[in-house]
Parts: C-alpha cells; structure tokens; sequence
C-alpha cells in the first residue's frame, strides 16, 4: 500500500520549514533581559502585505512561507482557471484563454490564508482517500500549498467537501475574483 509512504513524504516536507523555523527562533532572537530603557528594536511579527517575502526558514511557527496554487476545473462552460498565491500575497490568476490578472491579498485574507495553509488537517485531507464521484458538470478544486495537494469535486449535497481544503478555495475564490 502506497498510501503511507506517500502520506511520510508529505508530512516530512510540512515539517521542515516549521522545524527550521524553530531553530532560527533559537539562535535569531534578542534576549530577553534586554533593558526597557533602551531603545526598542522593531519587533518581529508576521509579514504585512507590503514587506518583502521573509528568508527562508525565518517565518514564525504556523505560518508557512509555502507558494499556493488552486486549479478550478469543470462545470457546465469547461472553466480552467490557475490562481497561483506567493508567500507574500501577491496573486496570478490565469484563465483558460490565457488571459492573466494579477493582485495582492489584502492584510486580513492573507493571514487567513497562512493560517488554514498551516493547519494540520490540511495534511490529512491530502493523504485521505476521497470517495469516487460522478455528477455532471461539476467543478473540481485542487489545491497545492508546498508539496501538499489535496482536492475534491463540488457535488453537494451529495457529498461534504474537505473542510480547509474548501475553506481555502472559499477565500482564495472571493480574494481573486
């Protein structure tokens, strides 16, 4: 059976960067007997829309500097949109033509976005098997974030899509159109 070995790989490739994460937080952070009278250094915090992408390996814990590409499919026009997320928020969003838009997550849906990105159960809706569908002109959403990929096609009520996977096309459908 395929699915453990698979299911190893992915969780390896999760953890490294917050594994990396921790260890720059021990050996990257100011000590914390320094004096209230001096002159305070900015503080460090999650990326704002607006700063540069961080170095790899120094984003704080749950917070993933990880690409994250959604590919919506089907339905009744034969839609193929890509919308491909930086680790900065800036998005590209390609549509089956070929034509491109391109935009910035706002503050709040971005750090929507590294939030559900970094839940654990996103793992675990990858690694799950999904049940075999078939309805007509249906969309189907496949998600990647890093090395993680999971998807389902949208046949409610027949069936409950993942709950993060969907939370992320939600807004990532919302942000970019």
């Amino acid at each position: 059976m395929r699915t453990a070995p698979v299911a190893a790989a992915a969780l390896a490739a999760f953890l490294v960067p917050l594994a990396a994460c921790a260890q720059a937080g021990e050996t990257g952070t100011a000590p914390a007997s320094t004096p209230a009278t001096t002159p305070a250094a900015a503080p460090t915090a999650a990326p704002t829309s607006t700063a540069p992408a961080p170095a790899a390996g120094t984003e704080p814990a749950g917070r993933p500097g990880v690409e994250v590409v959604l590919t919506t499919s089907g339905g009744f026009a034969g839609l193929n949109d890509t919308v491909t997320v930086t680790p900065d928020g800036r998005w590209t969003k390609v549509d089956r033509a070929g034509a491109t838009r391109t935009g910035q997550l706002d503050p709040a849906d971005l750090d929507r976005l590294r939030q559900l990105t970094a839940d654990r159960r996103l793992l675990a809706e990858a690694t799950a098997t999904a049940p075999t569908t078939d309805c007509a002109d249906a969309f189907t959403y496949q998600l990647t974030v890093g090395a993680v990929t999971t998807s389902y096609v949208d046949c409610a009520p027949e069936h409950t899509p993942p709950a993060v996977t969907a939370a992320v096309v939600e807004l990532l459908t919302q942000a970019t159109d």
